[in-house]
């Protein structure tokens, strides 16, 4: 849809933008009217500076002086960016990158707005405040907003229509609870996942669900849970175990500062954190509140400027690099970085060689069938999508059987039904005793899934706990299911799971 992007291959078909073809129109007219934001917000950074960013597009269609200066101050202050003019691009995180992004073309003032997955390296107020400001400029600026997306419980309500795509064709489509309704009576369940957890509460329990009840929203699902008879509030829900045991642990942070050059804020203070062996831990915090940065220093990646770092009790800057890459292995939020072969086989041939495994094309095979990417293996790794490349990178790193897994948004540009699959592959090593640290803005995914959970705000730890005890009676950062749930007929629960089991 978007022209000067247009990727190399075979096109038929026609195109129209206002009921005219795409070839017809006057290209600085679509590259003013139709705006995209890019999945990867490194690849639409230009500028080593921000303002330099913001006003890149508007410098290069020869815009006035006056005119920039107008429209950055109104979009600037609207996105509540002030702070962030005089920074490097490189510094900031990848929501801060991503909302860049989207002021830098929304000051071109576009008809119709592209975004492909604009909340996926959002944290979930962060992510909350750009659907409603999304919201907003469809239904009070009239701009037309065509969003793929994966994180879909906020956005069902406000769609005027949704489309289901599947290999490379539209499967489904319609406003948003006649398709639930037709996903939901589907034989084939691979589509289940991509119903909203209220909803499919509601379709699963009432006695005679109707298309035009199907609760879209928590006030919406709280009404029905209110009209439920109360006989079937009185059970108490089944909760995971909260029984600690003795266990070693793995690795310590101890008083860790951390800033990334004289003069500039401290990214990490005061920190303090212990993670045993065994543990799922699950970290959460807001855009740029040190959370990556966080596990950098856990792999001994940053010179600290405080503090010290202790895996399996020993300070990590004296373990010798080769015996670290043993024993860890570190997802980073974009895995591009990751490759540095042209094949996904000679990714994974690579790994085999440096840790000297004997039977490592059977491992290879093994590992490519168990994360369903055999169709990858002869290509190149930049040229899989997001989700993709995710799972290749994953699946290589784990060949080498580290003892600790660290991984940054695990669950960004993965569709629901590749996030389960993810969730239970992570289950499965969690269980033969691999440790897991994770870092994610995906809340259900850290409810449904992690042992432990810690909230980071401002450089350090602020309080951490179980799922449970984290996430409920909390407005923000909780699931949907539990807003839902909060002060209504039935205990609150988190996940649909625990729902399911009154």
């Amino acid at each position: 849809m978007k022209k000067e992007l247009a990727p190399v291959g075979k096109l038929s078909g026609e195109i129209y933008y206002k009921n005219k073809q795409l070839d017809d129109w006057n290209e600085r007219t679509l590259v003013e009217e139709i705006g995209l934001v890019f999945q990867d917000p490194e690849n639409q950074i230009i500028m080593d500076d921000v303002m330099q960013e913001i006003v890149f597009s508007m410098e290069n269609l020869g815009y006035s002086n006056f005119e920039m200066r107008k429209r950055v101050a109104e979009t600037v202050h609207a996105f509540g960016m002030e702070h962030l003019l005089k920074s490097k691009p490189s510094e900031l995180s990848g929501g801060q990158k991503q909302m860049l992004n989207l002021l830098s073309v929304l000051l071109l003032k576009p008809k119709v707005l592209l975004l492909d997955e604009p909340t996926s390296q959002l944290d979930p107020l962060a992510a909350k405040d750009l659907i409603i400001m999304l919201e907003r400029l469809n239904k009070e600026m009239g701009i037309i907003i065509i969003m793929v997306e994966h994180r879909l419980e906020e956005l069902f309500h406000i769609a005027d229509r949704v489309l289901l795509l599947n290999d490379g064709e539209i499967n489904y489509q319609g406003r948003s609870r006649n398709l639930i309704y037709q996903l939901f009576s589907l034989e084939d369940k691979q589509f289940t996942p991509y119903i909203p957890a209220i909803s499919q509460l509601y379709l699963k329990k009432a006695c005679y669900p109707k298309i035009e009840d199907i609760p879209l929203t928590v006030k919406e699902t709280r009404e029905w849970l209110a009209s439920l008879p109360t006989s079937l509030n009185q059970h108490n829900l089944h909760l995971k175990s909260n029984t600690e045991y003795e266990r070693k642990p793995i690795i310590e942070l101890k008083d860790i500062y951390y800033q990334y050059d004289k003069g500039s804020p401290l990214i990490l203070k005061k920190l303090s954190l212990q993670i045993n062996q065994g543990d799922y831990y699950a970290i959460v915090g807001g855009n740029g509140s040190g959370k990556t940065t966080l596990l950098k220093a856990c792999l001994g990646m940053l010179k600290l400027q405080r503090g010290k770092v202790y895996l399996m009790g020993e300070n990590i800057r004296k373990i010798k690099e080769a015996e670290l890459y043993k024993k860890i292995a570190y997802l980073p939020q974009n895995p591009r970085t990751y490759f540095i072969q042209d094949t996904l086989e000679k990714e994974m041939l690579e790994v085999i060689q440096q840790h000297k495994i004997t039977d490592g094309v059977a491992k290879i095979n093994e590992m490519l069938d168990r994360f369903q990417i055999m169709h990858l293996r002869h290509r190149h790794p930049y040229d899989c999508s997001g989700g993709e490349m995710q799972k290749a990178a994953l699946a290589s790193m784990l060949l080498g059987d580290p003892e600790l897994l660290f991984i940054d948004e695990p669950t960004k540009g993965l569709d629901p039904f590749s996030k389960l699959q993810l969730g239970e592959m992570l289950k499965q090593l969690h269980q033969a005793g691999l440790t897991i640290v994770m870092v994610t803005h995906d809340i259900e995914f850290a409810a449904q899934h992690a042992s432990n959970s810690a909230m980071m705000f401002d450089g350090k730890i602020i309080v951490d706990n179980t799922p449970e005890e984290l996430f409920k009676g909390n407005f923000f950062y909780t699931t949907t299911m539990s807003r839902a749930t909060q002060n209504s007929s039935i205990p609150e629960a988190l996940t649909l799971e625990e729902v399911l089991t009154q």
